[in-house]
């Protein structure tokens, strides 16, 4: 078998990053259109990823957040995003890079992807941030819509097919009953 010496997997995986990012950005831009919205997973130990103590804490290792009806100040960057979201009826800033997201899914198409995240061999430095103050909770010009997670995606084969939540906003990925996704692996050849 020949080595891949292009990587196809990595500029896949970049493509779909640039895809979370566009979406995102225009998200920040307009607002969400339709029923559109995202469920975004991350891993919270990535490096860049910026989280509140009590947070990282409950979700030591992935997490996922729904940008839908409660969500403030999104911005996009080239290498992250920056969103406020009510945990707990508490205004939180999170900071998270499109290398720390493991994977995106909108519900309402159905249409998702499993990600890599692309983390270095440096062991990341805990980042973490205080809570907001009710100062810090709206943003000029921005349309709320966003719900964390409340549970931590389980762990699955990065290979296996992938199943994406249709029609319960607050349900995680992988929920029954729901659209398949299929991870960049199982394209790979073995």
């Amino acid at each position: 078998m020949a080595t891949d010496l292009i990587r196809y997997d990595l500029l896949v995986q970049d493509a779909l990053r640039s895809v979370v990012r566009r979406v995102l950005a225009d998200t920040a831009r307009t607002g969400l259109p339709g029923d559109h919205h995202f469920n975004i997973a991350f891993k919270t130990q990535a490096p860049g990823v910026v989280v509140p103590a009590t947070i990282r804490a409950r979700f030591p290792d992935e997490m996922s957040i729904i940008l839908q009806h409660e969500f403030w100040d999104l911005s996009v960057g080239q290498d992250a995003f920056e969103v406020s979201l009510n945990f707990s009826r508490r205004p939180e800033r999170l900071t998270i890079p499109f290398d720390a997201i493991t994977g995106f899914t909108d519900p309402s198409v159905p249409f998702g992807f499993k990600l890599e995240p692309r983390i270095s061999e440096e062991k990341p430095a805990v980042q973490a941030v205080p809570a907001a103050t009710s100062e810090t909770r709206h943003g000029a010009g921005t349309r709320p819509a966003a719900k964390p997670e409340a549970k931590p995606e389980p762990e699955r084969p990065a290979n296996a097919a992938q199943k994406a939540s249709g029609d319960a906003p607050d349900r995680e990925a992988g929920a029954p009953g729901a659209a398949k996704v299929v991870s960049i692996d199982a394209f790979r050849k073995k």
